[in-house]
């Protein structure tokens, strides 16, 4: 295909100048631009129209979710792949329901990464290894039975949980003992079938509890 053209979000200078540097030696690739975090990403996507948008995942002033998010509301041409040090299900799963193409951990080697943003460029899913074994046991896992649904208030303390807020916070804003918030996460546990906090947040991305509009 003809010229590849990039945007890179990240919020290490030296990582985007690595990742320039490497691609603008190849001629079937241009770096369009340069973002610093999320928000960012997403306005000079929608300004530069780059085919592929290399994203960072947690960065301050803006994470990657996020922005994957905002652009596919926004209905971006652009795909964006995730370039990440973080392979942990809490990450991978809310990137791919936000809408990322693919998923690529920052030790890939160049040709790898080459050819994963030629796939992302066609519409291609790529994940890493790693990422793919994770979903693929994700998948596999059983899931708890239909009626075991979270009610409305265990619903209000996973989505706290996965903004990372305290148990201690968490009585403070419900209103509620730290005892009934253990309470909660045990059932929150049992019902999801996870065996702590992040596998919990995890599933609740995964099975739509988290992430809802409205």
């Amino acid at each position: 295909m003809s010229e590849i053209t990039l945007l890179l979000v990240d919020d290490h200078p030296v990582v985007r100048d690595g990742l320039r540097g490497m691609f603008e030696a190849d001629p079937a690739f241009r770096v369009l631009g340069e973002a610093s975090n999320g928000v960012e990403g997403v306005e000079l996507a929608e300004r530069l129209d780059p085919d592929v948008v290399l994203m960072d995942l947690r960065m301050p002033g803006g994470g990657g979710v996020d922005a994957i998010a905002e652009l596919a509301r926004r209905g971006a041409r652009a795909r964006v792949l995730v370039l990440t040090t973080y392979d942990t299900d809490t990450d991978t799963l809310p990137a791919i329901e936000a809408g990322a193409t693919g998923y690529l951990l920052k030790d890939a080697p160049r040709e790898e990464l080459f050819a994963a943003v030629r796939a992302a460029a066609e519409g291609r899913t790529v994940l890493s290894p790693a990422v793919a074994s994770r979903l693929v046991s994700r998948v596999r896992t059983p899931a708890p039975p239909a009626d075991e649904s979270l009610s409305a208030r265990e619903r209000e303390v996973l989505e706290l949980v996965a903004k990372g807020t305290s148990n201690r916070e968490i009585a403070a804003e419900l209103f509620i003992s730290e005892a009934t918030v253990k309470t909660h996460l045990t059932h929150i546990f049992g019902k999801l079938g996870a065996k702590d906090r992040a596998a919990a947040v995890a599933v609740g991305y995964e099975r739509g509890i988290l992430g809802r509009s409205g």
